[in-house]
């Protein structure tokens, strides 16, 4: 997801929090959750700008194995075709694979098929796809994931799960695949699942919505997506609190849709703040009291009891088919030359406050969370 405002005392076990949300869902089996995962796609970036990672205790730690020790299953890694900076590539992708395949971490690999963040605000095409007929796109699209799923398979790291495409609320590839043209749009889906099956055994592909709590359209785009033969293994949910609605409404919409397309469905985004204070000059997305959802306040204790409120809900899904949940950018910490704008090296990060790392680069208690967490 593209952040929407811009462009649009830690331990390592999984003690009780000091806050516990009032709106969360009771789960009787969180056990059953296989994805506990962490989008980590900005720390090539990070590290490379002299980002540093310390965990609970103030030990500088490489933040891969860290990721492994505390027990995240698995990792999400965005791709996109040529963008400006030289990061979120293949060629930045495969190194950081076999970091976290060597400390057995899963992963998840999120394709946005443009140069640049793709989102409900903007579906932008590659530049180098920006004449391409619609069949072309089509087999543009099948070749870049194949590329990048192949290379994958090649080094032994195989993705698990991936995303043919990113918060589709809009469609792809705009104009062309928007959802004014959804024959289009269905096409290009059905070329980067081939793709992805082709190269990858075994491989689950997910389609993914942002509004997570909004049933009806969910319901609306995968039914277009099913009559025009688009097949999917995972549903994938964003869900924010401060855009998407309460916790009910995504509990009521994982039980609708896992139930209506009998396939299970995963968040893979989520977040909250652990202080509403700024630590470089650009401006956080959350930076309000206002922002907040009720009994979960922007501290680490109040964090923390957000990711158990996400694991209760998800595990609560029926049939268990609440795959489980990827905590977005966990690793974005405040560094300069690592902001959110690929083609403005002085772009600043409104992510930090919503890390899993203090301003001192020390673990969270929700970074342990999402690794050990069991209801």
């Amino acid at each position: 997801m593209r952040r929407r405002t811009i462009l649009k005392a830690a331990a390592a076990s999984a003690a009780t929090p000091v806050v516990l949300g009032a709106t969360a869902t009771p789960a009787a089996a969180a056990t059953t959750l296989s994805v506990r995962g962490i989008d980590i796609s900005s720390l090539p970036k990070s590290e490379a700008y002299g980002g540093v990672y310390y965990n609970s205790a103030g030990t500088r730690v490489d933040p891969v194995a860290l990721l492994g020790t505390v027990g995240i299953s698995h990792a999400r890694l965005k791709v996109w075709v040529n963008p400006a900076d030289g990061y979120n590539n293949k060629a930045r992708i495969l190194p950081l694979a076999r970091r976290l395949s060597a400390v057995g971490i899963k992963l998840i690999i999120d394709f946005h098929y443009s140069d640049t963040w793709a989102d409900p605000g903007t579906q932008t095409k590659p530049a180098a796809w920006s004449s391409y007929s619609v069949s072309q796109l089509s087999t543009a699209v099948y070749n870049h994931t194949a590329d990048v799923l192949g290379a994958l398979v090649a080094q032994g790291t195989p993705a698990d799960l991936v995303q043919i495409g990113n918060e589709l609320n809009g469609g792809m590839l705009w104009p062309d695949g928007n959802w004014e043209h959804l024959d289009n749009l269905a096409t290009f889906l059905k070329s980067g699942t081939n793709a992805a099956r082709a190269t990858t055994s075994g491989v689950r592909t997910i389609l993914h919505l942002a509004n997570g709590g909004t049933q009806s359209l969910y319901q609306w785009f995968f039914d277009n997506m099913r009559s025009r033969g688009v097949s999917w293994n995972v549903i994938g949910l964003s869900f924010y609190p401060y855009w998407h609605g309460t916790l009910s409404d995504l509990s009521a919409n994982l039980s609708f849709i896992t139930n209506r397309y009998a396939t299970p469905a995963i968040v893979v985004e989520t977040a909250y703040p652990w202080t509403l204070a700024n630590k470089d000059s650009t401006s956080n997305i959350v930076s309000s009291s206002s922002q907040l959802t009720s009994g979960y306040p922007a501290t680490a204790a109040g964090q923390d009891a957000w990711i158990r409120a996400i694991a209760d809900t998800v595990a609560a899904a029926p049939n268990n088919r609440g795959l489980g949940y990827v905590y977005w950018e966990g690793l974005w910490t405040a560094v300069t030359g690592n902001g959110w704008d690929p083609t403005n090296p002085s772009s600043g990060n409104a992510w930090e406050n919503q890390a899993l790392f203090d301003y001192n680069s020390r673990a969270l208690s929700g970074l342990y969370t999402v690794g050990s967490y069991r209801r």
